[in-house]
C-alpha cells in the first residue's frame, strides 16, 4: 500500500494525529488521568521526625538511599548547613525519576492502537476504545490504568535514535539530489521517484515521532464489578471469526475504505484493531483540514513525478507513459473529492458513494505501476553524466 498509494499513508497518518490530539484532550479534561504521583508525595512531604532516610525507586526497579537534608541527625549536626546547597538539586532528581501518570499523546497513539485490553475474571475479553476506557472508568467498572508515557515508550521497537538515524538518512539523500542539480549533473528517474517518498517519509515521522511502534502486548484492564458483566455498558462486538474470502476483502478493499477516512462503516474487532484504524472521529473543521492537506500532499507528490518531464528518455513512448501517470496520480484525489461533493448534493446512496474511490483507482493503480516500472526500465541505459558524483560530498562521511 505504501508503494502504489503513499499519499493515502500520509493521510491516514495525520488522522491519526489528530484524532490523538483529539483524544489527549478529551482524556485530560475528565480528569481521571492528571496525576503526577511522585510528584505529589514530594510537595506534601511533612516533617521527618525520626528517620532521615528516604527510598526512591528508579526505572530500573532499584532502590536508591538518599539523605534527607534537613532530617534530624545529631552525630552529623555540622553537616546540615553543607547539605542546605543540595536541596534544588535534590528535588530536581527526585521529580526527574518520578512516576508521571499523566495523560499524554502517547498514551492517546496507544489506546487507539489497541492497547488497553479489558480483562475479565482474569482472562482477556475485549480491545477497549478511547470512549469505553472513559465509560468503565465512570462507571467505576475498572480502575484508572496506572501506566506512564516511558513504560508505553519501553514497549515500542523504535526510539529517538532509531528515527533521528533514518531522517539523517532521507536528509543526506535529498541534499545529494539538490547538489546535483545545483552543479547542473544528470538525474535518474529512480532518484526522482525515491525523492518523492522521502518527501513524505519526512511527514509521516513528524506526526507519528510519538506513536509507539509495534507493540505487541497489549496493557491489561481488569474488571472490578460482581453485579454486571461489561455488555451492560459498552458495545462488545462478538467474534474475530471471518472466511477466507473476508480476509482478503478486509485487508485490499476495506483497508483502502478505511484509508481514505471517507467512511466509517469499517466493523471493529473484539481482540484487535483493524490494520488501518487506529483513528477515532473527527470534528469537522479537522476533517476538512484533513481534506485539503491530503490534496496538497497528492499534488506535492505528483509535482515531484512532473519534474522528469524533460528528463532524458529511451523512447519517446516512455516518456509519454511518465507523462501521462505523474498527471493522472496528480489529478485522481482532486476528482474522487469533486465527484463525492457531486454525488452528494444528489443524494445519492451510500452504495454508490463507496464506489466512487474504486472507480477512480482503475485509473491510480496502473498509473502508480507504470511509474515504479519506468523507474527502474530506464536504468538500462544511463547517460555518463549519472555516473559523475559532486567531489565534496565524497569527503564528507555518510551513513
Amino acid at each position: 500500500m505504501a508503494l502504489i498509494a503513499p499519499e493515502l499513508i500520509i493521510t491516514w497518518a495525520m488522522r491519526q494525529w489528530l484524532s490523538a490530539r483529539h483524544v489527549t484532550r478529551k482524556f485530560k479534561e475528565s480528569g481521571y488521568f492528571n496525576i503526577s504521583q511522585s510528584q505529589e508525595q514530594f510537595e506534601n512531604h511533612g516533617p521527618i521526625a525520626a528517620t532521615a532516610e528516604t527510598y526512591v525507586e528508579d526505572h530500573d526497579s532499584t532502590r536508591l538511599l538518599i539523605a534527607h537534608p534537613e532530617a534530624p541527625t545529631p552525630r552529623y549536626e555540622g553537616t546540615r548547613a553543607l547539605a542546605k546547597p543540595f536541596k534544588k538539586l535534590l528535588k530536581t532528581y527526585i521529580l526527574k525519576q518520578s512516576e508521571d501518570y499523566t495523560w499524554t499523546q502517547t498514551h492517546s497513539f496507544f489506546v487507539l492502537m489497541g492497547g488497553f485490553m479489558l480483562y475479565v475474571d482474569g482472562k482477556p475479553y475485549y480491545t477497549l476504545r478511547p470512549s469505553d476506557v472513559l465509560k468503565l472508568i465512570g462507571d467505576r467498572c475498572v480502575d484508572a490504568p496506572t501506566l506512564t508515557a516511558n513504560q508505553i515508550k519501553d514497549k515500542s521497537k523504535g526510539n529517538a535514535i532509531s528515527k533521528g538515524l533514518i531522517i539523517l538518512q532521507v536528509a543526506w539523500f535529498v541534499m545529494q539530489l539538490i547538489t546535483r542539480a545545483i552543479y547542473q549533473l544528470e538525474i535518474t528517474q529512480l532518484e526522482l521517484g525515491t525523492l518523492a517518498f522521502a518527501v513524505l517519509n519526512f511527514l509521516t515521522y513528524a506526526v507519528w515521532w510519538n506513536k509507539p511502534l509495534n507493540v505487541q502486548c497489549p496493557h491489561p484492564v481488569h474488571w472490578k464489578l460482581t453485579e454486571s458483566r461489561p455488555e451492560d455498558h459498552i458495545r462488545v462486538y462478538e467474534s474475530d471469526h471471518v472466511t477466507r474470502w473476508g480476509i482478503l476483502v478486509q485487508e485490499i478493499w476495506i483497508s483502502f475504505i478505511d484509508l481514505t477516512g471517507f467512511f466509517d462503516s469499517i466493523p471493529i474487532f473484539r481482540f484487535r484493531v483493524p490494520t488501518f484504524r487506529g483513528s477515532a472521529s473527527l470534528e469537522n473543521s479537522d476533517q476538512m483540514a484533513l481534506l485539503l492537506a491530503g490534496l496538497l500532499i497528492a499534488a506535492v507528490f505528483g509535482g515531484i513525478h512532473c519534474m522528469a518531464w524533460f528528463f532524458a528518455f529511451h523512447t519517446y513512448q516512455e516518456q509519454m507513459l511518465w507523462r501521462a501517470s505523474a498527471i493522472v496520480i496528480i489529478c485522481t484525489p482532486w476528482l474522487i473529492v469533486l465527484t463525492l461533493a457531486l454525488l452528494i448534493c444528489l443524494d445519492s446512496p451510500l452504495t454508490v458513494l463507496k464506489l466512487v474511490p474504486a472507480l477512480y483507482s482503475v485509473f491510480y493503480i496502473p498509473a502508480r505501476a507504470v511509474l515504479l516500472v519506468l523507474m527502474f526500465t530506464t536504468l538500462r541505459n544511463l547517460p555518463p553524466g549519472a555516473y559523475k558524483a559532486v567531489l565534496w560530498t565524497t569527503l564528507v562521511p555518510h551513513l
